[in-house]
């Protein structure tokens, strides 16, 4: 765990993962399509999408994480907590209007948008596991991973009387963030093979393919997150991510269909 980049200076690594992450995808996307105004859609996107993961975990932890006592805590969003869910929901809308604005090809658009997404997730993910948030069960597992005192996996074992306060280190706990950014680059070399063969079906497969990845990697986290009946919030939004993915899979096969069928 490694929550600053450079010791001794303010520069959070959960921060740098972030901004490398959305760098290489953004690069990434410049490379495979050549659209017009497409620096200034995906820019949007990213501001999008860090205000609404922000927004998202300021409304999930208002008074977990102190937002009600420290308000100008909200805004500091180097230092860790974002939703990742609340991102890809505020992304959706501006990519809804700037389609509705400019009128693009939108499954094209949103293919070739899909290949970036699971690549700079992935480093989220890595910044997560510096940080030390979003972690997972207490196992003996031979992956499993202890934590240092004053991390938030510390203080949550220390609250919940798992460990001492005295404690030097946590119960060693499943690795869920490198778990899921290893899915999530593979998840990536899928949709960028796929992307280079058909140019299609990327967006569909990224919906599918994430949706059930993170329902899956929800029973084995354990910080505390919101449930809505039985499930996480991650878990009821996976389920309608893969129901989306399901649709534009649907849509896709069939302009393909009729696209081949007009080349005849």
């Amino acid at each position: 765990m490694y929550p600053q980049l450079i010791p001794g200076l303010p520069l959070q690594t959960f921060g740098a993962c972030i901004a490398v992450g959305i760098l290489l995808a953004w690069k990434l996307v410049e490379r495979l399509w050549k659209g017009p105004d497409l620096n200034t859609l995906v820019f949007l996107l990213v501001t999008a999408g860090i205000a609404g993961a922000r927004i998202a975990h300021v409304v999930e932890y208002w008074h977990a994480d102190g937002f009600d006592q420290h308000f100008l805590r909200v805004f500091a969003v180097w230092s860790g907590g974002l939703v990742f869910y609340g991102g890809l929901l505020a992304a959706f809308v501006v990519l809804a209007v700037w389609c509705f604005v400019k009128r693009p090809d939108v499954l094209g658009l949103a293919d070739v948008l899909a290949v970036g997404v699971p690549l700079g997730h992935a480093f989220g993910r890595i910044g997560c596991f510096c940080y030390g948030c979003c972690w997972g069960k207490v196992s003996d597992s031979a992956i499993a991973v202890a934590f240092p005192a004053h991390s938030p996996v510390w203080y949550s074992q220390v609250a919940s009387g798992l460990i001492a306060k005295s404690a030097p280190h946590t119960l060693p706990v499943l690795p869920t963030q490198l778990i899921e950014a290893s899915a999530l680059l593979v998840l990536f070399a899928v949709l960028f093979l796929l992307y280079r063969r058909f140019r299609a079906y990327t967006a569909a497969t990224y919906c599918i393919g994430y949706g059930v990845l993170r329902f899956f990697v929800e029973f084995l986290r354990d910080d505390e997150r919101p449930v809505w009946g039985s499930l996480s919030s991650a878990q009821n939004f996976s389920i309608l991510l893969v129901a989306v993915g399901v649709a534009l899979l649907v849509w896709s096969l069939k302009r393909n269909g009729e696209h081949t069928s007009d080349n005849r």
